[in-house]
């Protein structure tokens, strides 16, 4: 589709809502003889209840366990025989499941999901398991691996004062001790409402045909409402603030440092996004450049919004965080000062045109890795529409993210260069190695 003389992204969107509050999103694409279906709810780590760190997580393993009409693990089986390819995840803001199936078997997806939907089997002696599968996992991710938690947990814990914002979302093993059956069947009549949910179908399907099976599968499930959501706001950060982190496991030293993004609906959130382009998007970024290229401190710089998925799938408040592991010849002030030395223009001038151009560049480049890359490319798709479902009821937002970003300017750049990336808004952790180098 033309925009202005230039390519831009659109996919076809149809969205509607079954009588039970079930939000459904279908995006029909012919170009292969394959079905995504996905669903997704709206828990995740920082929406679980006080008290219960990692419980989304941990019901996310509960719910591969059986259903009412399946056996344990008989969903993956039945998946995997008719050629198709699984998962589930647990985001910041919500937990969700999909299959990726040749087109025959989209009614066998949409069966499977709304089973699920209905009700898990979920036994005292599942439960006792499943926390120990995800206690195991929080132990090889986190705990025993060096560098584990760091940033994604670590800068969350110190940068956010809102507990549900900052508390660690893997979850807290007194917390997953803690948990009891009854708990387990409250949490899933709370959240895994179909008035709590979003079923995206994307592939070769014809919309109508999408939104009858959809109807005749999902329809009679009873549409409890969604509890109430917890406040997330926080407070502006006035002064910056340094932590350190002893990690024994790790041979060299690590740092990291973050500033809080502005509001997700809003342009300068997107400006925020073409922030992060200049100053680490690719090996011609600002910071890669001076950092890794020009002065060697560390091999490469990770940065992003977002820790668990892109900019947009998660709400805000959110932060933007770089990391790096760097030689431990050089101190971790030398390198916060450096990277101020980089950041410390981009808020007294606007960055000129071809800068901005290229940056804009990237970020579309960005968009349409999201649309059509990974593993499973129609997930790409399905996870955009969903998060703009959930957050913004506003699937069709997918189509207009380029106009957005073209609507920027270098001066709405400046201004959210200058609120946002504040010395007075840093918060930086510096890891401590405790292992040998090898």
């Amino acid at each position: 589709m033309a925009n202005n003389g230039a390519f831009a992204l659109h996919v076809p969107v149809d969205y509607r809502r079954l009588g039970n509050g079930l939000r459904v999103v279908v995006s029909p694409d012919d170009s292969a003889p394959i079905v995504a279906v996905a669903v997704y709810y709206e828990v995740g780590f920082r929406l679980e209840p006080r008290g219960r760190s990692g419980f989304a997580h941990l019901f996310e393993h509960l719910m591969f366990q059986g259903s009412g009409q399946l056996a344990k693990m008989e969903l993956v089986q039945l998946v995997q025989q008719n050629g198709g390819v699984l998962n589930g995840t647990t985001r910041t803001d919500y937990t969700n499941y999909f299959e990726v199936l040749p087109k025959p078997a989209l009614e066998l997806a949409l069966w499977l999901e709304a089973d699920r939907m209905r009700g898990p089997r979920i036994t005292q002696e599942e439960l006792d398991n499943q926390r120990d599968v995800v206690k195991n996992e929080v132990r090889v991710n986190v705990l025993n691996r060096p560098y584990g938690g760091f940033p994604w947990i670590d800068m969350c814990e110190r940068a956010f004062r809102n507990w549900h914002n900052s508390h660690n979302g893997y979850g807290e093993f007194e917390d997953l001790d803690a948990a009891s059956l009854d708990d387990v069947w409250a949490f899933f009549g709370d959240y895994y409402s179909p008035r709590n949910a979003v079923l995206v179908i994307v592939g070769d399907v014809e919309a109508e045909e999408a939104f009858a099976l959809a109807d005749r599968h999902f329809g009679s499930i009873e549409g409890a409402p969604a509890p109430p959501p917890p406040d997330l706001r926080e407070p502006r950060q006035e002064a910056g603030q340094s932590f350190t982190k002893p990690d024994p496991l790790a041979s060299q030293p690590a740092l990291a440092f973050a500033y809080h993004t502005p509001e997700r609906d809003t342009p300068e959130y997107l400006a925020m996004g073409v922030l992060h382009q200049l100053l680490a998007g690719g090996d011609d970024s600002l910071l890669h450049r001076e950092l890794v290229s020009r002065r060697g401190y560390c091999g490469e710089v990770d940065a992003g919004i977002n820790f668990l998925g892109n900019m947009f799938s998660a709400r805000t408040p959110l932060l933007w965080t770089c990391s790096l592991i760097h030689d431990a010849e050089t101190p971790p002030e030398t390198i916060i000062e450096t990277a101020e030395e980089v950041i410390a223009p981009l808020r007294k001038s606007a960055i000129d045109t071809e800068a901005f151009k290229l940056a804009l560049v990237k970020a579309r480049s960005g968009l349409y890795s999201t649309v059509g890359g990974g593993m499973f490319p129609a997930i790409g798709l399905a996870d955009l529409l969903a998060s703009f479902t959930l957050f913004d009821d506003d699937p069709g937002r997918v189509n207009r993210l380029e106009a957005e970003l073209r609507a920027l300017s270098p001066e709405l750049v400046l201004e959210t260069a200058r609120e946002y990336l504040r010395p007075e808004a840093r918060t930086v952790i510096a890891v401590e190695p405790g292992a040998s180098a090898q």
